[in-house]
């Protein structure tokens, strides 16, 4: 059912690469609560990936961006400002890529070249990307930037690799670069810290059906889903979370609060 809570707002969406995307699913769910909005992406991504059809379905125009790239980001929110006929309302950052990931380096060999390109890839982007904004006076006031996220940031998950130090650095900058722009324009940024979830870039993790698993036994109500975390994506972009600022918000249900579980010492044989 959807309630037009982004009724007249315009967008911007990074990330989506398949149906299986939580940036997909977002632009999705955007699209039927009344946006409008630009999807992007980097255009090696694009090649990989389905953008084209979800353009199509939400009547969207793709404007290809390198992140990393000032020039790319200052054309990517210039245009879209002209195509949608005004001042973004709400950004979506899910960018994250980790080469030593990809190529199965351990942690404590890493390649620095290759943690040095996740980290501008997906970290630095979002200051880059804000920083762009607030130059171009791109956002409205009130408007909404929202940055995917994860748990590995704040505790260690032995295969999340350079990840997790990524996602540390991206959640700073969302509080830092939260404060000056809400001083400036009232714009909130926030991040959103999703349960495992199946997307390509997930399942790209060595082990992940595993731990997808464990987290779906150690949470009360169990994984989110892409679906589910597009619906709160929805409601951090809309009007009603207004006071909502520099937080990092678990989307997990309950895995972040939990300390154990009946499910977790049933599968090790400990009685409870």
């Amino acid at each position: 059912m959807a309630y037009n809570l982004l009724k007249g707002k315009r967008g911007i969406i990074s990330g989506a690469l398949n149906s299986s995307s939580i940036a997909w699913k977002v632009a999705e769910k955007a699209h039927e609560e009344g946006a409008t909005f630009v999807l992007t992406n980097a255009p090696i991504a694009m090649r990989m990936g389905e953008l084209n059809g979800l353009a199509e379905k939400t009547g969207s125009t793709i404007i290809p961006a390198d992140a990393t790239s000032i020039d790319d980001l200052t054309n990517l929110f210039t245009q879209s400002q002209e195509l949608l006929g005004g001042k973004i309302d709400f950004v979506l950052h899910s960018i994250g890529m980790s080469v030593n990931v990809r190529k199965n380096i351990p942690y404590t060999e890493a390649n620095y070249d290759f943690f040095q390109k996740g980290m501008d890839v997906s970290a630095l982007s979002l200051h880059k990307m804000l920083q762009v904004a607030m130059k171009l006076d791109a956002i409205n006031e009130w408007g909404s930037v929202v940055a995917l996220t994860y748990a590995a940031a704040q505790r260690t998950y032995s295969f999340y690799n350079d990840m997790a130090d990524i996602k540390a650095t991206l959640e700073s900058i969302a509080r830092s670069f939260g404060y000056h722009y809400g001083v400036a324009k009232k714009v909130r940024i926030n991040t959103v810290s999703q349960s495992p979830t199946k997307t390509t870039a997930g399942q790209g993790i060595k082990g992940f059906g595993n731990f997808f698993d464990f987290a779906d036994a150690m949470s009360p109500l169990g994984n989110a889903t892409a679906e589910q975390c597009a619906d709160y994506c929805i409601t951090l972009f809309s009007d009603l979370t207004r006071m909502v600022t520099m937080q990092n918000l678990y989307h997990d249900g309950g895995y972040s609060s939990t300390g154990v579980t009946n499910a977790i010492m049933e599968k090790f044989g400990i009685e409870g």
